[in-house]
């Protein structure tokens, strides 16, 4: 892992500041894991497509392969012993997060019929569990459907880590952790928003499948 945030500080000399940070989200979000629970994660525009790409990072292979464990294979056979060994061998350790950014019915939905700016606050509310993690996303710090999910994901009982630029907005007040990137232009946050998350998420492959 000290690798993987060296590599990171070496390419983005920038982050340096933020690398403490990243080391408690990557904590948080490892111990949620540990204990059977998942991650969320929301962002608007460019950073929803983030959120994508991190759930893309995490439910699936990265770097490493993630065979799943020989007991499930054995169900598998058991279920179906033509096919089970071919299952098994196409299916890969998963880290579970979801986006709350895919759900395209229920958001226009929500949207028109209730309260827009509440969109990812009521999946927080529908998928949350405690100690469940929130991971928001949003350059300014100031997305008020972040902070109205993050402000949910509280009074579930969840953790919330949140990636930002320079100030921190008001999400920074209200987070457990908050990454912000020494940046203010939307472009320049969203670069540096990527080698931290795929520093995350590497760090959570080791963890779990080295």
């Amino acid at each position: 892992m000290n690798a993987i945030m060296e590599n990171m500080q070496s390419k983005y000399p920038e982050l340096a500041g933020c690398a403490h940070d990243v080391l408690r989200a990557f904590e948080i979000i490892k111990s949620a894991f540990y204990k059977g629970n998942k991650l969320l994660i929301c962002g608007n525009g460019g950073s929803a497509s983030d959120s994508e790409h991190i759930v893309g990072e995490l439910m699936k292979g990265f770097r490493m392969t993630r065979p799943v464990p020989l007991a499930f294979r054995r169900k598998l056979i058991e279920v179906d012993p033509e096919q089970g060994d071919y299952m098994a061998d196409q299916l890969q350790g998963a880290l579970p997060a979801i986006s709350l950014v895919s759900q395209q019915g229920l958001i226009s939905a929500f949207s028109n019929d209730v309260e827009p700016s509440m969109v990812y606050a009521q999946q927080v509310y529908g998928y949350g569990k405690p100690g469940d993690v929130l991971l928001g996303l949003s350059t300014s710090g100031n997305s008020v459907n972040v902070i109205r999910a993050v402000q949910v994901a509280k009074a579930a009982g969840m953790s919330s880590v949140v990636m930002t630029g320079k100030s921190g907005g008001v999400l920074k007040t209200i987070s457990d952790v908050t990454i912000a990137v020494p940046w203010e232009e939307t472009s320049d946050v969203q670069e540096r928003h990527l080698p931290v998350y795929h520093a995350l998420c590497l760090m959570l492959e080791e963890a779990f499948f080295a």
